[in-house]
Formats: structure tokens, C-alpha cells, sequence
């Protein structure tokens, strides 16, 4: 019922900045808490960064004070903007949203997922 598109991943280079963009349709008004997954085949899936509707935000250890979430509920369109990228960056970022106040392990819907690559 609930379908999420990513957009904006590619290649940057080390200390640059990308933007990750993920646009919702369908029954919208079910989603609550929305995030940002990301994935490499040797690493665990790490839950980057999350907000509630209400605009709370939360980070992995990994991103804090680089990468920045944000949602516009009107638009139906949650962000990341990521800063500073690191080689340790690069991932499979997934989206997700949730009917429940917060995010954490469980997740109704996900998106297909976009490539970022951090070149050294």
C-alpha cells in the first residue's frame, strides 16, 4: 500500500556531499517514522539515521554531525544529506517508513535502494 523511491545515490569523491532524496506514495498517511538503512555485503545492515513525524531525529555513531535527515510531511519526501563522505560510506542506502512512532529493526516498507559510492 505504501511505495518509497530513493533517489540521488551515485559516485563522489571523498569529502564531498550527496543528497538522497526518498518520495512516498500511495496510503501515505499511514507512515509514520521514516529512515535511512544502509548495506554493504561485509558489514551489517546499520540503521543511519531516523525522524518521526513530528520532526525527532536520531544517528548512528558512524554519521553524527555529518549527515543530516529531514522530512517533508506536506511533499510526502524524506532527505539525507550527507557531508564530509568517507570511503566507509559507501553502501546500498535503503529507505524505509513505519506505522509505528519510531524507527528501529522492524519496518513495514522499504524502498529498492540506491548505490553511493565514496572514491578514496
Amino acid at each position: 500500500q505504501v511505495q518509497l523511491v530513493e533517489s540521488g545515490g551515485g559516485l563522489v569523491q571523498a569529502g564531498g556531499s550527496l543528497r538522497l532524496s526518498c518520495a512516498a506514495s500511495g496510503s501515505i498517511d499511514s507512515i509514520n517514522a521514516m529512515g535511512w538503512y544502509r548495506h554493504s555485503p561485509g558489514k551489517q545492515r546499520e540503521l543511519a539515521a531516523a525522524i518521526t513525524r513530528g520532526g525527532s531525529t536520531n544517528y548512528a555513531d558512524s554519521v553524527k554531525g555529518r549527515f543530516t535527515i529531514s522530512r517533508d510531511n506536506a511533499k510526502n519526501t524524506v532527505y539525507l544529506e550527507m557531508n564530509s563522505l568517507k570511503p566507509e560510506d559507501t553502501a546500498v542506502y535503503y529507505c524505509a517508513a513505519t506505522t509505528r512512532a519510531i524507527m528501529g529493526f522492524f519496518s513495514d516498507y522499504w524502498g529498492k535502494g540506491t548505490l553511493v559510492i565514496v572514491s578514496s
